[in-house]
C-alpha cells in the first residue's frame, strides 16, 4: 500500500491505496481509505495523521523517534578511482587472474583496497586497515584483517605472470601498435631491515635518493611517450643496471605485439654488450627494435677526436657514427661556459688551499713558529690529495710524490679534453629516420620518468619498504606501480582536458564527498555530501560517472 493525492474539482485529496491484479491477472488499484482533504487540514492534522498511522504499524511516532548519526566516511576519491578501476578493466582481470575455489576472501577487493590506499592515505598494511575504516569503500568484504592483506599479497605473486599478463592486455589498448616509444630507467628503493633471508632482495648499493650506499632494491619502470606505465621489473638492490635492458625488452616485446618499438633509456643502461643484444632483439619476429641511447661520461675518451671534428648546425646538432651507429650530439654554449668556469673556479680554490700551505712550510723554514704542530710536506701532500679527491679533480690536479718539496701541477690536457665534452649530449641511435632534432626531443622526453619515481616515493609513498620476504616485496612493488598506473591515467585525462588539477588536488577534492549514516528508531537513511560543482567537473573530466 502506498499514499496517493488526487484532485478533483481543484482540491487536492489524500489517499490510502493499494495494488492488485485481477482475475485476468492484470495489475489494478483500488482506495482503501479516503483521509480527506489535504489543503483543508489545519496546522497540526497532518503531524497528528503520521503519528496516528505511526501508532498502528507499531512504530516509534516521529517526534519520540532517538535519531542517531554514524561517523561520515570519505566517498569521493574511493568512487573515482574505483569507476577508473572498473573503466581499465582490472576489476574482472584481477578478478579472473586470481580466482581460486580454495580461498574465502576476495584477494581482487583487497589488492585494489591497498592500491587505493597508496594515492590516498600511503600507509602500512596495519594502516591501511585504520585507513579503510575512514573511507567508504564500494564493493568491499565486511571484515578485513591484517592477515587478510598478506594473503592476498601472497596470491598476488603465487600468479604472478598470469596477473601482469591480464593487466597488459587491458593497457594494451593505450598502445599503439604501429610505433611505440618506450621509456625505461631504474630508480633505488630504501628499505628496512638486517636479517637474511633465502633469495633476498634487500642488498646494499648505491641509493639515489639518499647519495650514500643504503639496504635496498631496485625498480625499473618502462612507459609511453603519452606517460603511460606498461610495466615494471624488481631486482636485488646490488645489480648493475646494464643487466637489466635485455630481459625486460623481451618482457616488452612479448607483452606488446607492436611493430616497431624505440627504446630511449639513459646512460647508466648502455654499454657495447647492450648494443650487440639489442642488434640481436631486433633481428627476430619481423619486427623492428631501435634504440635511442646517452653515451656514458666513461665512454666519452673514446670520442675526443670524433667531438673534435663536430661541426653544429646553428641548433646546436652534429652527427657522426660510433660503434657502428648514429651519433647524435647536441651542444649548449650557454651551459658549457656555465661548466667551464665552475670547474675552472674549483681548481682555482684548491691552488690558493695548496698555496697557502706552502706560504706555511715556507715560514717554517725561515725560522717562524706557529701555533700547533708543525706543518710537513708529507702532512701537506695527504692533506691536499685528500681536498682533491673530494672535490672529483683528480683528473686535472697532480701532487708531485716524487719531489723534494711540497708542489704540484694542473694537467692543461685533461682540462682541454673536459672543456670539449662540455654543455654537450651524445646520443647513440639505430633509427634511420629519425632526424637529430627528433632524437633529442625524443630522450629528453625521458625525465618524465623520473617525475613518475618522483610520485612513487612521494605520493605513493613506495619506501621505505617493511616487508623481509622477497614475494612480499614484489607484491608491495606491484601495488605500488598499479597504483601509478592510476595516477598517470587521470593525469592523462586531466591535461587532455585542460584541466590544471594534479591528480593529487583532485583525489584531494573528491575526498571530501563524504556519505553520511542515521537512523531514526528503527530505520537506516544514508547519503551523500552535496558534490560541489567543481566536484562535479572534475568527474566530468575524468570520463567518470557521478555519484549517485
Amino acid at each position: 500500500m502506498f499514499t496517493r493525492i488526487t484532485e478533483s474539482g481543484g482540491r487536492r485529496y489524500l489517499q490510502i491505496v493499494e495494488s492488485f491484479r485481477n482475475e485476468a491477472g492484470k495489475p489494478r488499484l483500488r482506495v482503501v481509505a479516503n483521509l480527506g482533504r489535504v489543503d483543508g487540514m489545519k496546522d497540526g492534522q497532518l503531524d497528528a495523521l503520521i503519528r496516528g498511522l505511526s501508532r498502528a504499524a507499531g512504530r516509534v511516532e516521529p517526534e519520540k523517534a532517538e535519531i542517531t548519526y554514524e561517523a561520515a566516511r570519505s566517498y569521493g576519491d574511493v568512487f573515482a578511482l574505483h569507476e577508473l578501476w572498473k573503466d581499465l578493466g582490472f576489476d574482472h582481470a584481477l578478478g579472473r587472474a586470481l580466482r581460486s575455489g580454495k580461498r574465502k576472501v576476495d584477494v581482487e577487493a583487497l589488492v585494489r583496497a591497498m592500491v587505493f590506499n597508496r594515492l590516498c592515505d600511503p600507509t602500512s598494511k596495519l594502516g591501511c586497515l585504520r585507513w579503510l575504516e575512514t573511507v567508504a569503500m564500494p564493493a568491499m568484504p565486511d571484515t578485513v584483517t591484517h592477515q587478510h592483506l598478506l594473503r592476498a599479497m601472497d596470491a598476488l605473486m603465487d600468479h604472478a605472470d598470469t596477473v601482469e599478463g591480464a593487466l597488459a592486455k587491458q593497457i594494451r589498448p593505450l598502445v599503439d601498435r604501429d610505433l611505440a616509444v618506450v621509456f625505461y630507467d631504474l630508480t633505488t628503493v630504501r628499505i628496512h631491515g638486517d636479517g637474511d633471508v633465502a633469495d633476498d632482495l634487500r642488498a646494499f648499493g648505491m641509493n639515489k635518493e639518499t647519495g650514500g650506499i643504503a639496504r635496498q632494491f631496485v625498480l625499473g619502470v618502462v612507459q609511453t611517450a603519452d606517460g603511460l606505465p606498461l610495466m615494471h621489473t624488481v631486482h636485488p638492490g646490488n645489480i648493475g643496471e646494464t643487466k637489466t635492458l635485455q630481459g625486460m625488452l623481451k618482457t616488452v616485446l612479448q607483452r606488446f605485439p607492436v611493430q616497431r618499438v624505440i627504446l630511449v633509456a639513459d646512460r647508466g643502461l648502455l654499454s657495447l654488450e647492450n648494443i650487440d643484444e639489442l642488434t640481436a632483439l631486433a633481428d627476430q619476429d619481423d619486427r623492428k627494435l631501435e634504440f635511442i641511447l646517452a653515451v656514458p661520461a666513461r665512454r666519452y675518451a673514446d670520442l675526443v677526436e670524433t667531438f673534435q671534428g663536430l661541426a653544429f648546425d646553428e641548433d646546436g646538432l652534429a652527427e657522426s657514427s660510433f660503434a657502428g651507429h648514429r651519433l647524435i650530439v647536441a651542444h649548449d654554449p650557454v651551459r658549457a661556459a656555465d661548466q667551464s668556469d665552475r670547474r675552472r673556479a674549483r681548481i682555482a680554490e684548491l691552488e690558493a688551499q695548496a698555496e697557502k700551505m706552502v706560504a706555511k712550510l715556507d715560514a717554517q723554514d725561515g725560522g717562524q713558529t706557529a701555533r700547533g704542530r708543525r706543518a710537513s710536506d708529507r702532512g701537506a701532500y695527504s692533506r691536499f690529495t685528500r681536498a682533491v679527491a673530494e672535490a672529483e679533480m683528480t683528473r686535472f690536479l697532480k701532487a708531485d710524490l716524487q719531489a723534494d718539496r711540497f708542489s704540484w701541477s694542473v694537467d692543461e690536457d685533461a682540462v682541454a679534453r673536459a672543456e670539449l665534452f662540455d654543455g654537450k649530449l651524445a646520443l647513440l641511435t639505430n633509427a634511420p629516420d629519425l632526424t637529430p632534432t627528433a632524437t633529442v626531443t625524443r630522450y629528453k622526453s625521458l625525465a618524465d620518468i623520473e617525475r613518475g619515481f618522483r610520485v612513487l616515493k612521494s605520493d605513493i609513498e613506495i619506501a621505505p619498504v617493511h616487508h623481509r620476504l622477497p614475494d612480499r616485496i614484489r607484491a608491495h612493488a606491484l601495488i605500488c606501480f598499479l597504483a601509478l598506473v592510476l595516477y598517470r591515467v587521470m593525469r592523462m585525462r586531466l591535461k587532455a582536458k585542460g584541466h590544471d588539477a594534479s591528480p593529487r588536488t583532485a583525489l584531494d577534492m573528491l575526498a571530501r564527498i563524504h556519505r553520511h549514516e542515521a537512523r531514526i528508531a528503527d530505520r537506516k537513511l544514508d547519503g551523500l555530501t552535496t558534490p560541489t560543482p567543481e566536484q562535479l567537473d572534475l568527474f566530468d573530466t575524468l570520463n567518470l560517472p557521478k555519484p549517485a
